[in-house]
Formats: structure tokens, C-alpha cells, sequence
């Protein structure tokens, strides 16, 4: 069967929006080391090696907004997508204390096919998506882990992240810190902004509307509550985006 770094669902819904899960999948194709980069499976199924629980929610999502939505199939440590090429965390060596034995020693070669293989397929499709209109609006969809190593628990439950486009990220920060039960963060776990990253590429540069999702991956274990959690969001990010008036 060939191999596709990525996948797309419902290209020709009518939405605006358009959603991307850069980390979906913790595949390692066949090409990369045998697709096998040295690492147990208990530490592949780890955060360290894509995003648990983002794909479902970003199926989820597109779903109820009937909006497309395009899916990475490589994990993170492969090479990751939402890092720009000269990024240097670009190809990790070493995550959250873990060292990614197939990394180690990975020179220019190594990492020129990667970027072949999988990253630029990825965003090449993911470019094409986001011009098939010209009022696209992008959502990027993560998960972050409740707690690093050696590190204190993280008390959000979702992290509203972004740049200096605060358009939809305002008004959704404002509506998700109106429930009583939900800890937000803004640009929390993370800064909202790493240069060369999707949405720098996809968003920003085009005065493309666009926000982070960060949802802790201990909430969106199961497909009922990956459904649940986009059933919550998806009405709010529709009022934001109106409020945005962009």
C-alpha cells in the first residue's frame, strides 16, 4: 500500500473554516529507519510522539463546522510540521528525556528526506487547502500532556494560543472563561507563536483569521469525549468568528 504523509477530509465542504492536526498520528513510515526509530511502544504512544486525541477531536470538529480538514500521518518525531525548516527542534534528538535512538545521529540526508517524504507533502497540501477560498479561516488542532517529567501538573484544560492576530482568540477566550468548570489558558501550555510554524506559514502571512487549540490529551481519550469536547467548541468558535467580523 502506498504511503500518504497526510489525509484530507471532506475537501469540498462549504465551511470556511479549515482545520489542521499537525502531530495526528505517531506513524513512522517505512522508509524512516526501517519504521522503526528505536523507542518502545509505550513510549510511542506517549505525547512525545504526536498529539493523543487530537485527530478524533479534529475529526469531530470539522464535522459539526462541515469544514475540511487535513490530518499529518508521520509522527512529530519523524520530523515535525509545525516547525519551520530551519527550526532547530525541527528533527528532535531528545523529548521530554527521552532520546529518539534513529534521531541520534540523523545528518542533512536524513533529514532532506523527511522533509520530502512527509513534511513538505504536508504542507503543500495544506496550502492548497487554505487558497480554495479566499475568506478561509484556519483552526490548528493539538493536545499537550497533563505533566512533563520532573515538571508540576498543568492545571488548563484547554489553552486558547495565537500571535498577534487576536481576532478569533479574544472572543473565544472570553466565551470559554465564562464556564465555570473549564481552567483556560491563553498561549498557555505554549507561546502562542513559533516562527515557521503552520500557522506563520498558512495564517499569518496570508491575514488569515486563525487559532490554536490546546485541549489537556486526558480529556479527549475516547471518541465520546473527543465528540463531546467539539460539540462544546465548535458553537463558540462560530459566535467568534462572527465577532471578528473579519
Amino acid at each position: 500500500m502506498t504511503y500518504a504523509p497526510y489525509h484530507i477530509l471532506g475537501p469540498d465542504r462549504s465551511s470556511r473554516w479549515l482545520l489542521a492536526c499537525d502531530h495526528a498520528a505517531h506513524t513512522v513510515p517505512e522508509f524512516i529507519a526501517g519504521g522503526n526509530l528505536g523507542l518502545p511502544p509505550e513510549d510511542m504512544a506517549r505525547h512525545i510522539a504526536y498529539d493523543p486525541g487530537a485527530a478524533g477531536l479534529s475529526r469531530a470538529l470539522a464535522d459539526i463546522l462541515d469544514a475540511p480538514a487535513i490530518l499529518s500521518n508521520f509522527s512529530r518525531l519523524v520530523i515535525d510540521p509545525n516547525r519551520g525548516e530551519d527550526d532547530p527542534t525541527l528533527l528532535m534528538k531528545l523529548y521530554d528525556g527521552t532520546i529518539i535512538p534513529a534521531n541520534r545521529h540523523a545528518g542533512t540526508a536524513e533529514r532532506d528526506l523527511r522533509l520530502n517524504r512527509c513534511y513538505r507533502p504536508y504542507h503543500t497540501a495544506l496550502s492548497e487547502l487554505a487558497a480554495r477560498r479566499t475568506d478561509t479561516a484556519i483552526i490548528s488542532v493539538h493536545s499537550f500532556t497533563r505533566q512533563l517529567r520532573g515538571r508540576p501538573p498543568r492545571p488548563w484544560h484547554i489553552g486558547v494560543l495565537y500571535a498577534s492576530d487576536q481576532r478569533i482568540a479574544k472572543p473565544l477566550l472570553r466565551m470559554l472563561r465564562a464556564e465555570p468548570d473549564l481552567c483556560v489558558g491563553a498561549n498557555e501550555p505554549y507561546a502562542g507563536h513559533i516562527p515557521g510554524d503552520t500557522l506563520a506559514r498558512h495564517a499569518i502571512a496570508y491575514e488569515r483569521p486563525n487559532v490554536l487549540l490546546e485541549l489537556c490529551n486526558d480529556l479527549i481519550e475516547t471518541d465520546a469525549q473527543q465528540r463531546a469536547w467539539a460539540a462544546r467548541i465548535a458553537p463558540m468558535l462560530n459566535a467568534a468568528l462572527a465577532e471578528a467580523g473579519c
